[in-house]
């Protein structure tokens, strides 16, 4: 899951559902010393919101200076740790699924079991979408514009936004030159 670029920084991939790749994904931001850099490529539909915040918290809480590169998809639960790194690259065919949190459960749960999760669900996705908000340092109206009801927003769209950097397909040599202080 884990290699090294021609800088020396770990390139960590995020692809298909996250939540399925949880522990290898962890093992691999730990692999990053506290504070250190690392590459991270997205190609990723999404998983389990509690899964977005395990990873976006080892990175904000380790202080990791990600470079987080959208290589494909970024979607859903992956939007979380794709806004948690310090430079955001996308390019022109990179596409980013904003959309509202979707929870399922179990088919014999009790009423007042049912009652909780929907009090804890609408807690949990407010919360969320003020750290999202946060993260991508844009206004929640912004936001909640590609949420609801949900909008596919195209690399060339994140960076019109001024919330990434767009980045032609040429090899990684530029990461090495460009690279933000």
């Amino acid at each position: 899951m884990s290699d090294h670029d021609s800088t020396g920084w770990p390139e960590i991939a995020l692809v298909g559902d996250l939540t399925e790749n949880q522990s290898q994904l962890v093992a691999s931001l730990l692999e990053v010393p506290p504070g250190g850099e690392c590459v991270l490529y997205f190609d990723s539909l999404g998983g389990s919101p509690y899964c977005a915040i395990a990873l976006t918290s080892l990175i904000l809480l380790r202080g990791l200076r990600a470079t987080g590169i959208v290589a494909g998809e970024c979607s859903s639960a992956a939007l979380w740790p794709f806004a948690a790194c310090t430079r955001r690259l996308v390019t022109p065919y990179s596409v980013l699924l904003f959309h509202p949190m979707k929870w399922q459960s179990e088919e014999n749960v009790g009423l007042a079991e049912a009652a909780e999760w929907a009090r804890h669900f609408s807690r949990l996705e407010a919360d969320m979408d003020r750290l999202l908000a946060d993260l991508f340092q844009v206004s929640a109206e912004k936001l909640r514009a590609w949420t609801n009801p949900g909008r596919y927003v195209s690399g060339t769209e994140l960076v019109e936004a001024g919330l990434a950097e767009l980045v032609e397909l040429k090899p990684l040599d530029w990461l090495r030159r460009k690279r933000r202080k």
